[in-house]
């Protein structure tokens, strides 16, 4: 049996699309689940950038939306027919309307068990890495599979994605990273994440971007870039690529990726991707595959976790108004209870 649940929940939601100013603190029901159901009271949710894109309304929302898209909780309900689960099991899961105190979550969805000993400090890691942290880990392999050796353009590079880029290509991978970011103080995050080469987009212009690119690639240009800025930086991400190279387009930061012609791929046999996460997870074992392999590599501290700021529920619009005013870095969370 659970124990009894308020009928009310505190939430962040909007109703309507544009700036910080819409997001509401706001009462809203907990919701019912069916028999194949499980309730989870979320204590962490990572805060990602995609929620922007949702609540300007680049991508459509069903309103009152409410946000968030990956949480560590424990289950307080369960269905009849759920089996493998019990009421105080530690989870993580990706799902969205985690920006809430309670979420319904099917019981075979993209959720994964924690073990009795996921202290509170697990729970935060985790919280903080499983969508940025599987993005990480399937693209590398899935959208361009990284060869050592390779020179991989990284931009945003300090950014919650960037930073788990920077040490996969170049720790697991062995690959070679050029960063690309703002200020100084975040190429050094990225330079301690792993990146070699650091090019300051506040200090030069894309064409002398581009020209150090291809100095230190011999002229060559990089096998990928990954690239989360969208329309400010696609133009570049194009022409740093080499022969056979990749644009994997996978943020719009600052905007939308203009149309591009196909015919502009055809003088080096370039190839562009716009892969989502769930591309790559939608099968159970896809998911259980990847999500192993993130733990693993932060269990064994082979992937550092940079949590910068962990801010309550309340404080979400304040969390936005600094992530969209590019004054963060690495991993913003919500600690919830």
């Amino acid at each position: 049996m659970s124990a009894s649940l308020p009928e009310k929940q505190k939430v962040i939601l909007f109703r309507k699309n544009g700036g910080p100013e819409v997001l509401e603190y706001a009462d809203f029901p907990i919701p019912a689940i069916s028999d194949s159901e499980v309730l989870i009271k979320n204590k962490y949710a990572g805060i990602n950038y995609i929620e922007v894109y949702f609540r300007k309304g680049i991508y459509p929302s069903k309103m009152p939306y409410v946000l968030g898209r990956e949480a560590t909780g424990t289950i307080v309900k369960i269905g009849k027919n759920v089996t493998g689960l019990e009421i105080g099991d530690k989870v993580a899961y990706l799902s969205g309307k985690t920006f809430a105190e309670y979420t319904k979550f099917p019981s075979s969805g993209n959720l994964i068990k924690l073990g009795s000993n996921a202290d509170d400090e697990k729970l935060k890691l985790y919280a903080a890495a499983l969508l940025q942290g599987l993005v990480a880990v399937t693209f590398v392999n899935e959208a361009y599979s990284v060869q050592p050796g390779d020179y991989i353009l990284v931009t945003a590079a300090a950014g919650g994605v960037g930073l788990l880029l920077d040490q996969v290509i170049s720790k697991e991978k062995k690959g070679h990273v050029i960063a690309i970011a703002s200020s100084k103080e975040k190429l050094q995050k990225a330079k301690a994440a792993g990146a070699e080469y650091l090019l300051n987009s506040s200090e030069l212009s894309q064409d002398e971007i581009l020209k150090r690119i291809l100095e230190i690639t011999g002229g060559n240009g990089v096998a990928a870039s990954f690239d989360s800025v969208g329309k400010d930086t696609a133009e570049l991400s194009l022409s740093a690529l080499s022969r056979k190279g990749t644009f994997v387009s996978f943020g719009n930061a600052s905007g939308t990726v203009p149309p591009l012609s196909i015919n502009r791929l055809s003088a080096k046999n370039l190839k562009v991707l716009r892969p989502q996460l769930y591309g790559y997870i939608s099968e159970p074992q896809e998911f259980k595959y990847y999500t192993e392999k993130l733990f693993s590599l932060i269990d064994n501290h082979e992937l550092e976790i940079d949590i910068s700021k962990i801010y309550p529920l309340s404080e979400y619009r304040q969390a936005v108004i600094e992530q969209e005013g590019r004054r963060t870095t690495g991993k913003l969370l919500l600690k919830i209870s």
